[in-house]
């Protein structure tokens, strides 16, 4: 972020989010300059290494992840461009065929097209997309503006950085991690299959059903872990938040092999990141601030409302299918910690 500090900023007046926040997506005004409720374009890009062994989840994956920042931003995805990076000497072509197919299918789901993107030699795979969008102004989510008293709901169960972490330890035979995984402490079946579906669930549905109410603060949790995401919200300025740990759903198998101390190094350095914030009360372990930190690939979609709406919307956004969505917190009145931390109770 200091390096980012360092680059010019735009000054042109259509240019309406940039680096210079932590926001999702940036965000360039269109139509004329009197109009008091314009559309605005959303763009947004992500890639990243294989979090699963499938080709082809790892294709959802990647999309549903990339399409996220524009749901969180309030916003309706237009089109794609894929992001592709493949080792054609090490890995066979139908490799790239299955993860770039299951990109495709995952964007066939939002309703959008992908039309072209750009591929290089790359020594590992990788695989994103570059997103646009649009909003109108008057419904675009920022992720600062919550307010005292707000409620804060999550819709998706958290835990896909120690689940993946796991999946990808199974391939170590010789590694010690791999000697845990073994005395049984390894992801079901089920439980990757959970992980995998929760990953690739398009965050569309959530931002439609939060439609309906006033939101004053919307993000996606992804690899600052909850935590991490949490302290986003807390920039825009006086106020503080509390989240219960043991409100916060969880994938199936993440707290036991997080207590068993399986956990990606991103992780690790995101609970490092966010001590110096937190107020941790009596009764809150270790382990359920790993899982607060947890580096989310794909994750949910976190909500800033009134208190008094908040059992109305995760209703809405069970009804929507996203079966796990719960209230997780509130951004505390004035005075009750210091502006700017997170207090995290049982």
């Amino acid at each position: 972020m200091k390096l980012l500090g360092a680059l010019p900023r735009a000054h042109d007046p259509r240019a309406l989010v940039g680096f210079e926040s932590s926001d999702d997506a940036a965000v360039f005004r269109l139509g004329a300059v009197d109009d008091p409720d314009p559309e605005t374009l959303l763009s947004t890009t992500d890639f990243f290494t294989p979090v699963v062994d499938s080709p082809f989840e790892f294709g959802r994956v990647a999309a549903a992840n990339a399409l996220s920042d524009v749901y969180a931003m309030g916003g309706e995805a237009l089109f794609a461009l894929n992001l592709v990076g493949f080792p054609v000497k090490a890995l066979p072509l139908e490799v790239l065929g299955e993860i770039l197919q299951g990109g495709a299918e995952l964007a066939r789901d939002a309703g959008i097209p992908i039309l072209g993107g750009h591929s290089t030699d790359f020594d590992v795979p990788f695989y994103g997309m570059a997103v646009t969008g649009r909003v109108r102004l008057s419904r675009l989510r920022r992720n600062v503006g919550a307010r005292p008293g707000d409620a804060i709901v999550l819709t998706k169960a958290i835990g896909t950085g120690i689940l993946t972490s796991a999946m990808r330890a199974r391939v170590l035979r010789e590694s010690s991690l791999f000697s845990l995984l073994k005395k049984d402490s390894g992801p079901s079946e089920q439980e990757e299959r959970a992980a995998i579906t929760s990953m690739t669930r398009l965050n569309r549905g959530a931002a439609r059903a939060a439609d309906a109410f006033s939101i004053s603060a919307s993000t996606d949790v992804t690899g600052y872990g909850l935590l991490g995401h949490i302290k986003e919200m807390l920039g825009g300025g006086g106020v503080s938040a509390e989240v219960s740990a043991g409100a916060v759903p969880l994938l199936p198998g993440a707290r036991r092999l997080a207590a068993a101390g399986i956990a990606p190094d991103g992780s690790h350095r995101n609970l490092a990141a966010a001590r110096p914030i937190l107020e941790i009360v009596p009764g809150v372990s270790e382990t359920d601030l790993l899982l607060l930190a947890d580096a989310q690939t794909s994750g949910g979609l976190l909500f800033a409302l009134p208190a008094a709406d908040a059992s109305a919307l995760v209703a809405s956004l069970r009804a929507s299918g996203d079966a796990t969505a719960a209230v997780v917190g509130r951004f505390l009145p004035a005075g009750a910690v210091r502006a700017g931390m997170l207090r995290v109770v049982p």
